[in-house]
């Protein structure tokens, strides 16, 4: 069927983020019924000759609204001159969300809101909001909550009918034009409104309240009675059962299809694998993140020539993606991969971490440090053309033989470099993607690179070395890699919003940090950096949510700024405190505390424990004030904040951020116990809180080669619960003034001295890297 992008938020009832909502046809529901009509005429899209005339998205920031700037239909970005235009025609609000690389949204612009009878429905008898969801999640958060529970799912290009008092009373997706078989066209809702609205209208207000006090009721998440949060032990165990159910032994992962990338769970997968190393749950956790990790990377959801990975798998085999790269996925993944190094050892995990944030500095990175939103799946295979969906991404066995004849020598039969890369990569003649994985035909004879064999089998079945297979292949990379340059490249949103620029700090500070490379480090302070001078403001404290990429290199912002989420403050703290330990300078760690005292003062929910997604002024006139319950591909925000919060009270020993944390896990504790597998992430806090973080203090010189071979020495071991602290011997420094006792810490011999802290009880102090490593393993 057809239906929006898959929604990450599941309905409670569904299996974790791993099965986020099948594309699926969507009904619209509720109060209104919907009388079988007869076929409407079906008016072509006509485009009006001559100039058109933009409408007043014209004067937006966002990639997104741009796009539809010159649609027929007279949009309003979300904000009062909508509302009061709706209440003073008493006209109900057409609400239609989605994103710039969204490839329904796309359809569902091309198909109706470019039709010139379609626009005039909507202008006559509708006052018309277009949202970025990446812009206002908390507005996109709302009304999908009152889509999945009103319709058969969610998901975008998100379409609700709104009161002028913004009550919503219809919801949808993706809807076609004209009427079909199994679905209603958008042209026959928008006609069945209208008579609704002014027919039945008080009828279509009392349904609404209704729905709306029901979800109040369904989505409040507060403590209650509640004094202490459940036992991390149940909890993960539930947790890991869940996920070992639905696991796919054959190509990992965690559903049939589609197949998301969802780090959260191979992160939860690791820290189980730690704190149950000797069962026999704990090493098949480990196996599987392992095995998931290995396959993702071997399957054509990794763009094996530009590097970085594809959104999802439309198969089980992860073989066909869905073509469009977001930042949070590269950012989340760097990580996964670099934990998957830290304990497998194996080079092929960090390479894959490399090859990841390469891909990002070259293709999502502004000059001045920031990081762009996303790359989308359609581009036009040549210029001038219709844009296809991973046209920029696939090949035909043509291409490949000629842009690689040059023969291979010593091979067991005639072999051209062009025909090794095909037989290693899976390319076949007429194309490697099944017909029930290009609906529209968009891919015939087309190929995804996806590793077939290991380097051995490869070499084996040519009489060839691996090593010469190894370079041959990423010699025949390169040349596609470059040939590939000179296509239409796929649309950039060049939107950098701090959550996510916040979760690319993280990424490259970790993945720098375990494989020792400064240079990634790097990259992760000038994205800190960016982040300070382009979306903070320093007299408020408040971060703001998005900045655009201007001409000749320029940061804009939109006017009036849009103000930071939940989400941007816990991303970016969590950015922060992973900068902090891998580069040392507690400026960052300073700049932290304070972003945590601002999410607090704007966002803690003092009754019910918690945070809420969006501030109390920002959501005015909105029906719901929610807390975001779901790590889906993205954590939750309130899942990072009690991570956040354990940490900044190890660093600090304030004792206030620690009785937040508890608190938020108590207020979460209902929706853990009922589907731990939706918040692995913060099942995996709530362990780190039971079994409390081990403080490592490392008294030396910053630049002194004996203190830099403990730090290192401290990176390459997987200890997620940890608080990582530099003690240079400065009384008068940040840390030292936050926690007295690193003043009182000697250096033995005059060396560089770790000393480990756990339950209150310290180590004997440690000169040697390897006697650290032994007890850190412990």
């Amino acid at each position: 069927g057809s239906g929006g992008e898959p929604s990450p938020d599941p309905p409670a009832h569904t299996r974790g983020s791993s099965s986020r909502d099948k594309d699926r046809s969507v009904t619209v529901s509720s109060s209104v019924s919907m009388p079988a009509g007869g076929k409407g005429s079906r008016t072509s899209c006509s485009q009006s000759t001559g100039q058109k005339v933009p409408n007043r998205l014209i004067n937006e920031k966002s990639p997104y609204l741009l796009q539809h700037a010159y649609n027929p239909v007279d949009w309003y970005p979300w904000g009062q001159e909508a509302f009061d235009k709706a209440r003073k025609e008493n006209k109900p609000i057409f609400l239609s969300v989605g994103y710039s690389t969204c490839h329904w949204c796309h359809m569902m612009e091309e198909e109706s809101f470019q039709n010139e009878e379609i626009g005039r429905l909507l202008n006559e008898d509708f006052v018309n909001v277009k949202v970025d969801r990446e812009e206002r999640p908390d507005v996109d958060k709302v009304f999908m909550t009152f889509v999945q529970a009103t319709s058969s799912g969610g998901g975008w290009p998100m379409s609700v009918w709104l009161t002028p008092s913004l009550q919503p009373f219809v919801g949808g997706t993706y809807f076609p034009p004209e009427d079909g078989l199994t679905q209603v066209g958008f042209r026959t809702v928008l006609l069945r409104i209208r008579d609704q609205w002014k027919q039945n209208k008080s009828t279509l207000l009392d349904n609404s309240q209704r729905v709306a006090t029901a979800l109040l009721a369904r989505s409040e998440i507060s403590m209650g009675d509640r004094q202490v949060p459940p036992s991390a032990a149940t909890m993960n165990s539930r947790c890991f059962q869940q996920l070992d159910e639905g696991y796919d032994e054959e190509y990992g992962g965690f559903a049939e299809s589609p197949k998301f990338p969802t780090p959260v769970i191979l992160s939860f997968l690791f820290s189980y694998w730690l704190s149950h190393r000797l069962t026999q749950d704990g090493s098949r956790a480990q196996q599987m993140a392992l095995h998931t990790l290995k396959m993702m990377a071997n399957g054509g959801i990794r763009d094996h020539v530009g590097q970085g990975f594809h959104r999802y798998s439309t198969d089980r085999q992860w073989h066909v993606p869905h073509f469009e790269k977001m930042l949070y996925d590269q950012a989340q993944l760097a990580v996964a991969y670099s934990q998957a190094f830290q304990i497998s050892g194996d080079e092929f995990y960090s390479d894959v971490a490399k090859g990841i944030l390469q891909y990002v500095t070259r293709n999502l990175s502004h000059r001045s440090g920031g990081f762009y939103s996303a790359e989308d799946a359609d581009s036009p295979p040549e210029r001038g053309m219709r844009p296809k969906e991973g046209a920029f991404y696939v090949w035909t066995v043509k291409e490949v033989q000629q842009l690689l004849p040059e023969p291979v020598p010593g091979a067991t039969e005639p072999l051209t470099s062009g025909q090794l890369l095909m037989k290693h990569y899976g390319l076949t003649d007429s194309g490697n993607i099944s017909t029930s994985q290009d609906p529209k035909g968009e891919l015939q004879g087309q190929n995804v690179l996806t590793v077939r064999y290991s380097l051995e089998l490869t070499a084996a079945r040519f009489g060839l070395d691996v090593e010469a297979v190894r370079t041959l292949l990423n010699a025949g990379l390169e040349k596609l890699f470059q040939a590939r340059k000179h296509r239409p490249k796929p649309h950039l949103d060049s939107k950098m919003l701090a959550a996510w620029n916040g979760l690319m700090v993280s990424g490259y500070a970790v993945t720098g940090a375990v494989l020792g490379m400064e240079r990634l480090v790097n990259y992760a302070i000038n994205g800190a950096k960016f982040l300070k001078r382009h979306m903070f403001d320093v007299a408020s404290g408040r971060l703001m949510r998005t900045c655009y990429a201007g001409s000749g290199g320029t940061v804009e912002h939109s006017n009036p700024p849009c103000w930071g989420f939940l989400e941007d403050y816990a991303f970016v703290v969590r950015g922060l405190l992973d900068l902090y330990e891998a580069s040392q300078e507690s400026a960052w760690l300073e700049w932290a505390l304070r972003l945590q005292d601002t999410q607090d003062k704007l966002f803690w929910d003092s009754r019910g424990g918690g945070y809420f997604c969006s501030e109390a002024e920002l959501g005015a006139g909105l029906p719901l004030r929610l807390k975001d319950d779901q790590d889906g591909a993205e954590p939750s925000a309130n899942s990072v904040s009690a991570h956040n919060l354990l940490r900044l009270h190890g660093f600090t020993g304030h004792k206030d951020w620690m009785d937040k944390s508890v608190c938020l896990l108590t207020a979460f504790s209902e929706r853990m116990r009922r589907v731990p597998v939706a918040l692995p992430e913060m099942v995996r806090a709530l362990s780190a809180h039971q079994q409390t973080l081990k403080q490592i203090v490392i008294c030396g010189d910053p630049h002194a080669k004996d203190t830099k071979a403990l730090l290192h020495c401290v990176h390459t071991i997987y200890i997620p619960n940890k608080v990582l602290i530099l003690a240079d011997g400065d009384p008068s420094s940040f840390l030292s003034r936050q926690l007295p006792f690193l003043s009182s810490l000697r250096r033995l011999e005059d060396r560089a001295t770790a000393y480990v802290w756990e339950n209150q009880a310290c180590s004997m102090p440690i000169t040697e890297p390897c006697e650290l490593r032994k007890l850190l393993h412990q």
